[in-house]
């Protein structure tokens, strides 16, 4: 389909994902990555821009099992490994009962963000929300979670921290309490998980997201384990 556009000039690419590929995380890791590779061979103009929409909270009900978080964490790795890529975050505009976000426009500027600020030149223009970075710590109970993206802080903008579980060697996910600190970080806990080894944020086909920076910018769901689906 991109075939006959080949050999115009192109400035760059923004994409937004179908939900066919919602259970095919693995797949899905090797394929985008390559396919934007090959575009970017094809045209033979270097590693142009490639913003992409990040598939937002849905629930698939009668489209069977799995888990569209796998997806979401497959495109966020995409982004910080893939050079000169963007990704819109859209945890907070989904609609459970409708595939497609009436948001639109708000996608659009998320994605505009990108490109003013790496393309354009414009100063002061934030264009990701929070990227989780690391587990800070893990002290009396607590798990401390580090964030990428939050110069200016974190806020949930008077809405109570939801969708955030934690669990221990065990790998049984509670429900848990989440907290913003003045170090802009983010502290998990539940009373049911006594030795925490592991944090999840709205890791499920479709939870609304309560994470932004102060700049009003989503986090991405995300988890800290690597365990199997």
């Amino acid at each position: 389909m991109i075939h006959p556009l080949i050999g115009y000039r192109i400035k760059g690419v923004i994409w937004y994902q179908g939900e066919s590929d919602y259970n095919e995380a693995d797949q899905y890791s090797r394929l985008f990555p390559t396919m934007i590779r090959s575009w970017r061979e094809q045209w033979g103009q270097g590693d142009f821009p490639f913003y992409f929409v990040q598939i937002a909270p849905w629930e698939y009900g009668v489209y069977g099992g799995g888990n569209s978080a796998f997806l979401r964490e497959a495109q966020m790795k995409t982004m910080q490994t893939v050079p000169n890529t963007g990704m819109a975050v859209t945890m907070d505009i989904g609609d459970c009962d409708y595939v497609h976000p009436p948001e639109k426009k708000l996608v659009g500027d998320r994605l505009a963000y990108w490109a003013l600020s790496k393309n354009y030149n414009f100063e002061g223009i934030a264009f990701s929300g929070p990227v989780f970075k690391e587990i800070g710590e893990i002290k009396e109970g607590k798990i401390k979670l580090l964030f990428d993206y939050n110069e200016n802080g974190l806020s949930s903008y008077g809405q109570e921290l939801a969708g955030f579980e934690i669990a221990g060697a065990d790998k049984v996910f509670h429900t848990a309490k989440a907290e913003i600190n003045r170090d802009k970080s983010v502290t998990v806990s539940s009373d049911e998980v006594l030795e925490p080894v592991a944090v999840r944020y709205a890791f499920k086909n479709c939870e609304k997201g309560t994470l932004f920076n102060t700049e009003g910018l989503p986090a991405s769901s995300f988890r800290t384990d690597t365990w199997e689906q």
